[in-house]
């Protein structure tokens, strides 16, 4: 059981940094209906990743109990840091990219709202 949720743990993880690796291009080449479709999925892919994490806890703290030598998962448990990491990175790479755009449509509002007596837009009637 608990090689069965690491495994899909394994897969979600690569799922999502695949998609992240896909939203770097993306910003890169500026198609943001590929970000906003791929969002939905990477949300679904979180919370499936939170809960499936809080099983492998269950599982693994289970078997301690039942006095199972739970270091026979560390190789695969291991690897599933690994792959964390990676995500960890990508992630971080993806943020470095989309942070300074946002903050340049962040002042060039502000810039805007400044100028217009604090709207965005000035309507004259």
């Amino acid at each position: 059981m608990i090689e069965t949720t690491v495994e899909q743990l394994k897969m979600i993880v690569s799922e999502m940094h695949n998609s992240i690796m896909l939203d770097i291009e993306d910003v890169k080449k500026a198609r943001h209906e590929s970000l906003v479709q791929r969002n939905n999925v990477k949300l679904d892919l979180m919370d499936k990743l939170t809960e499936l994490k809080q099983v492998l806890n269950e599982e693994l703290s289970s078997e301690y109990q039942k006095g199972v030598d739970i270091t026979v998962y560390k190789s695969s448990i291991d690897e599933l840091e690994a792959q964390l990491g990676e995500l960890y990175r990508a992630n971080g790479k993806l943020a470095s990219i989309v942070l300074p755009v946002k903050e340049m449509y962040k002042e060039i509002i502000d810039e805007l709202t400044t100028q217009n007596g604090g709207a965005l837009v000035e309507v004259m009637a």
